[in-house]
């Protein structure tokens, strides 16, 4: 499938964001590492609004008309995407609200303010499973109908947040070995579910074109294609990767998204060297950015059979 960059920083940014804010209620619930401080936790939710706002922003860009962007909102009984905007939005009043009291009365460990994180943070965990649910409802791509689509969002997600809320305590000079832990767990937790997902859409399964055609015993193969000038379908969805080229920028991605934030996380945490803290959010959030760039790019819709492409 053709990879638009606006919908590849709606899945990256918001994700990041939402899990910012998730994992914020959670610190200030149990009071990890002493929890964070009214500063810690202003910068925590302004840094989760920033990144929610630049996805919900690029996701206009991938519309063609984006005054209609309202429309989106309108199907919420029936649709995912529906679901996803419309929970989007609320969490902005929460958010918002969260950040004000805690302004104000700098008040993170409080009955009001732990309640509005809560919400907050629930409302944003909802939200990323709609964004999953989008992909793993689509029965005609093969490599997101999967359950382990929306898993591979959420710990993505987490991975994100946790590195940023432990490279900003480290930097702001705060007791930070439990986030660093905590962080550690969900980077390896995410390479192991991207892994799961690369070698379960790797097995040969799925519509060929003898099940479409239902001449199973046959050897089947077209002799024209649909027709010969491209179009919208060819453009969008006949979007190829060799797989040497494929194995070479998962192996890229690996490194940007997993190894190097791990070791600068520890690196960071040992030598109290902050540069290895911004290294480890920078390279974070550009390896996932990679993944998920991956995670279009590899999509196969069906339509590629209709064009002689055959699935695998």
């Amino acid at each position: 499938m053709h990879p638009a960059l606006a919908v590849i920083f709606l899945t990256l940014f918001s994700g990041g964001g939402f899990g910012i804010m998730a994992l914020t209620a959670i610190i200030n619930d149990f009071q990890i590492d002493g929890g964070l401080n009214p500063l810690q936790t202003m910068v925590a939710v302004i840094l989760s609004l920033v990144f929610v706002s630049i996805g919900m922003l690029s996701s206009t860009a991938h519309l063609a008309n984006p005054k209609n962007a309202w429309r989106a909102f309108t199907r919420w009984r029936t649709s995912w995407l529906a679901r996803e905007g419309v929970f989007a939005v609320l969490y902005y009043p929460f958010a918002f609200a969260y950040l004000v009291w805690v302004f104000f009365t700098a008040g993170t460990q409080d009955t009001v303010g732990l309640i509005l994180a809560n919400l907050a943070g629930l409302i944003g965990l909802i939200t990323i499973f709609c964004q999953g649910m989008i992909y793993a409802v689509l029965r005609t791509i093969r490599q997101w109908n999967t359950a382990l689509v929306p898993a591979n969002f959420y710990v993505m997600g987490l991975a994100i947040g946790a590195t940023i809320l432990a490279a900003e305590r480290m930097i702001m000079g705060a007791p930070a070995l439990t986030l660093v832990g905590i962080a550690l767990g969900l980077l390896v937790a995410a390479a192991v579910m991207k892994g799961i997902y690369y070698f379960w859409i790797a097995r040969p399964n799925g519509p060929t074109i003898r099940t479409a055609t239902g001449f199973n015993r046959s050897t089947v193969r077209i002799l024209e294609q649909g027709h010969t000038f491209g179009t919208f379908l060819t453009e969008e969805f006949g979007h190829t990767l060799p797989s040497a080229k494929a194995r070479s920028i998962k192996f890229m991605m690996y490194i940007f998204a997993f190894i190097i934030p791990v070791a600068a996380l520890v690196i960071g945490f040992l030598t109290g060297q902050l540069f290895f803290a911004w290294l480890a959010i920078v390279s974070v959030v550009f390896g996932i950015g990679v993944e998920r760039w991956l995670f279009f790019v590899e999509a196969q819709h069906v339509i590629n059979l209709y064009h002689g492409r055959q699935q695998c």
